[in-house]
């Protein structure tokens, strides 16, 4: 039974890791197995089979290569010959074969691998193989597209292996440059390049008989230096050690649950200067981002064929992988760059430069259309600034169950988090973040299928370097629990956000915030547990260990542990998500509650089975009835391709939407049609807006229809753009039977058509619908004249109207603009049923000049009041 592949004992580690993502331990076995590895050709062969020797210097191939005095010479030798199971092909350290590929032909059998290494006097070095790029290019720039063809892709390696199963390569040195002094800093339609250290494909066309999974590989203790590579994308993905899939069909003329490689580990190996990655797991469908490659999940939202949601329904995902201790330094584009594979585990690698020469965008270590992986352990640093991704890890489209936990990233311009959205499940825990100025966490393109989940991780920052903690709009429900964030800067306050709304859709709970400068920043997201003292670290901050290495990630985060007076100790919020240890392995959790921060300390009673007996996600507030879901809508121009209808802007999802075809006459008229007079006050419009640019729409305006008359007349008229997350108010009530949305404008440089994701349409004053909270007043006025002060007018008093809300914290805002420490009831204000009032001994110690308080509601909302702190005597 060929086709039956062996259900190893690492499938039962997976499911156990995996089931509600329990911690994995750093001391555990991470063997998925635990095979002999034959790490060295000095030593007998374990497999049985025959062992073929290559000697570059005093080989000839004219000699049968079965013992050391009779090797082969060159690798072509072995490149024309089929190696049967067992066998192995051994090098001798020290040589050097120059200009060659090596491609050996068969495969092993379940426990009978074919073996690459090495043997001789290890001290001389390993055996190395310089290609030096002398192998064919599959790609050809033809009328504006890159070409491929399919005889010639995944051969572009020092070592590769083709439609091949079991076998295991140690102890090489690999190159495949043609000059290591020059880059290739040309575009590949100018110049195209495809290179590999080390090459392993399906290639689904030619794949002979039934078996179309590729089983067993075994990759470590490699050094891959010199893999040299244009500087842009070619539809193609190379690099250090690359995986990939393909064929020159669309994906949908292949089989499905077919068509991946399976148990593999690649481990202990060391890349240097290689484009575009060190380590590559991939598709490479010739026809995977054709019109007809879009695909409808089970949301109803369409996905455009690159997001790869079709490698989930069609269960074509590679499985059982290990990536663990590589290291990886001054990589063109992605260190480490994983897609289109699921039970991963990916641990205790360092990546030290990434993006180093790539003019595009990418991240340090992240997975992308892949599911049910573990990133944990992991170090990177040295990633250079960029307006787009850029940063140490991502959470990417169509990632299923991904989770990052106790990684280590540190001095990366770009920040720390890519967030790409349109994945379930995602979570990152226990991650410690120093010095990733830039955004924090960046570029929310689309929404995600369900909630995502950023606990305990500790962010040291400088926000007079940085740009935001988030630079987009979140537009799906996002949560932020038991975090620290830690600003260095004694001058600048933690800038929050660049949009408006942007953390609309976060939610901030237990999360603590330390300003160096002792400003709480005016931007600061409603947290009603938010803790504002300085955690008590064991250490300075600024003596973090940079480039430390994963051997000692543990040691380096130790300086971010707490003293045990920490306000951070027991003042967390417990959540299921936040696993079962922290950074250090320990228990979660002890004492009253779970920590903020990677350190749960062993400070009070053990708690066995924590329960989370008070969910955060409970406490969202009913949604308010948008009264335009579902109603009738009309658009006098739309986009011919599927997918993009005016329906899409009243189904009450962002993940889908409108858009326009590339020729129009302006105005773009948008009506709905609520089939009956109906009264609102707020119209929400969302615009489809790619991540770092800015909104296409430039003049717009809403009209209501007049049935008497049959006339359409504008209430609301905006110049100054559109973008995201618009919700406008200020045009008072208005009774209706259509409401039309008419686009009279683009921006002269935009780029692309008019897209929008929803149109919203709300009443606030309805009985049926919860108001937010209000306040009798929007400013007030103190006079600090002593002889004032006995005057029953002359006081700050206002009337809060909750509509089944609760004030949760009142701030002050100094005359400088920043929010500072929270008031205290009874000392700084009294309350008396809905009435507030400042008290004098408060009033009489505040500054003259313009001032504020801040209101903040458990449900995230937020009210201003302007004070006017004076001195009649001045005056």
């Amino acid at each position: 039974m060929p086709n039956i592949k062996k259900a190893c004992i690492g499938l039962v580690l997976f499911t156990l890791l995996f089931t509600l993502f329990p911690t994995y331990s750093a001391n555990a076995n991470t063997s998925l197995d635990s095979p002999k590895n034959a790490l060295s050709g000095n030593a007998p062969n374990p497999y049985g089979g025959t062992d073929y020797y290559l000697d570059a210097t005093n080989g000839k191939d004219t000699n049968d290569g079965k013992s050391i005095d009779t090797a082969w010479q060159t690798l072509q030798k072995a490149n024309n010959t089929t190696f049967q199971p067992g066998d192995r092909i051994l090098l001798k350290s020290g040589e050097s074969w120059q200009n060659q590929q090596l491609w050996p032909k068969g495969s092993g059998t379940a426990g009978k691998p074919i073996v690459i290494d090495r043997y001789g006097d290890e001290t001389l070095g390993k055996p190395y193989i310089a290609t030096n790029g002398k192998v064919d290019n599959p790609l050809q720039y033809i009328n504006g597209d890159f070409v491929k063809d399919k005889n010639k892709v995944g051969l572009t390696g020092a070592v590769v292996l083709r439609n091949q199963q079991y076998w295991e390569i140690h102890n090489l040195e690999l190159s495949n440059d043609d000059d290591f002094n020059t880059d290739i800093n040309v575009s590949a339609k100018t110049k195209s390049v495809v290179r590999d250290g080390i090459s392993i494909s399906i290639n689904a066309d030619l794949l002979e008989g039934n078996d179309k999974i590729m089983d067993y590989f075994r990759i470590s203790d490699n050094y891959i230096h010199n893999i040299d590579g244009p500087t842009d994308w070619q539809k193609i993905h190379y690099g250090g050690i690359v995986f990939q899939v393909f064929g020159e069909k669309s994906y949908k003329s292949y089989d499905e649950g077919a068509y991946y490689f399976q148990d593999v580990r690649i481990e202990n190996n060391r890349f240097y200067q290689t484009e575009l990655h060190a380590i590559e797991f991939a598709f490479n469908w010739f026809y995977d981002r054709d019109a007809s490659s879009g695909e409808y999940d089970e949301t109803g939202k369409f996905h455009e064929g690159w997001e790869q949601l079709w490698v989930k329904n069609r269960d074509l995902y590679s499985r059982d992988v290990y990536i663990g201790h590589n290291y990886a330094e001054d990589i063109g584009q992605g260190a480490i760059q994983l897609a289109n594979t699921k039970d991963m585990i990916v641990e205790y690698n360092e990546v030290n430069g990434y993006l180093q020469r790539y003019n595009a965008v990418s991240c340090g270590l992240y997975l992308w259309a892949g599911a049910d992986t573990v990133m944990q352990y992991n170090e990177v640093y040295g990633g250079p600034y960029g307006e787009y991704d850029g940063t140490p890890w991502d959470l990417e489209f169509t990632n299923f169950n991904v989770t990052y936990q106790y990684n280590y990233s540190h001095d990366n311009a770009a920040g720390w988090m890519a967030y790409m959205g349109n994945s379930s499940n995602s979570i990152a825990r226990y991650n410690l973040s120093v010095n990733d100025n830039g955004v924090i966490v960046k570029n929310m393109l689309s929404t995600n299928y369900s909630p995502t989940y950023f606990l305990n991780n500790v962010f040291v920052y400088d926000a007079s370097k940085m740009d935001w903690f988030h630079d987009e709009v979140f537009k799906d429900t996002v949560y932020f629990l038991n975090n620290v964030f830690y600003n260095t800067s004694t001058t600048t306050p933690t800038k929050w956000y660049r949009k408006e709304g942007a953390l609309n859709k976060a939610v901030f709970s237990n999360n603590a915030y330390y300003e160096a400068g002792g400003v709480q920043s005016a931007q600061q997201p409603a947290d009603a547990h938010a803790v504002l003292a300085d955690p008590q670290f064991v250490a300075d901050p600024a003596d973090y260990k940079r480039g430390n290495g994963v051997a000692n990630i543990v040691d380096s985060a130790a300086n971010f542990k707490v003293k045990p007076t920490s306000p951070l100790i027991d003042t967390g919020r417990y959540n299921v998500h936040a696993g079962q240890a922290d950074f250090f392995n320990n228990h979660l959790y002890y004492g009253d509650n779970i920590d903020i921060g990677i350190q749960e300390s062993p400070i009070g009673t053990k708690v066995e089975s924590p329960v989370d007996t008070n969910p955060i996600e409970n406490e969202q507030p009913a949604p308010r009835e948008n009264l335009a879901l579902h109603q009738q809508i009309s658009a006098n121009y739309t986009h011919p391709n599927k997918g993009l209808e005016a329906t899409n802007l009243v189904d009450g999802k962002t993940t889908t939407r409108w858009a326009s075809p590339d020729e129009v006459t302006y105005p773009i008229e948008i009506t709905i049609n609520f089939g009956k007079p109906i009264a609102f006050d707020e119209v929400y419009l969302d615009e489809y807006v790619d991540s770092g640019t800015d909104p296409r729409i430039l003049e717009y305006e809403l009209q209501q229809y007049d049935e008497a008359t049959d006339t359409w007349t504008t209430f609301e008229k905006q110049t100054n753009g559109l973008g995201t997350n618009v919700s406008l108010k200020d045009f008072g009530h208005i009774t209706s039977s259509q409401l039309r949305l008419l686009i009279d404008s683009v921006k002269s440089d935009a780029t692309g058509t008019p897209t929008l994701t929803e149109i919203q349409v709300y009443n606030n004053n309805s009985t049926e619908n919860p108001q937010q909270p209000t306040t009798s007043i929007t400013s007030a006025t103190y006079d600090l004249n002593p002889s004032k002060q006995n005057d029953p007018a002359n006081q700050v008093t206002w009337d809060v109207y909750l509509n089944g809300d609760t004030l949760s914290t009142i701030r002050y805002i100094g005359t400088e603009g920043n929010v500072l420490s929270s008031l205290t009831e009874g000392k700084d204000y009294t309350v008396n049923g809905d009435t507030y009032t400042l008290t004098r001994s408060f009033l009489t110690t505040r500054a003259v000049g313009k001032s504020g308080l801040q209101l903040e509601f458990a449900s995230g909302a937020q009210l201003k009041i302007d004070l006017n702190i004076i001195n009649s005597t001045d005056t």
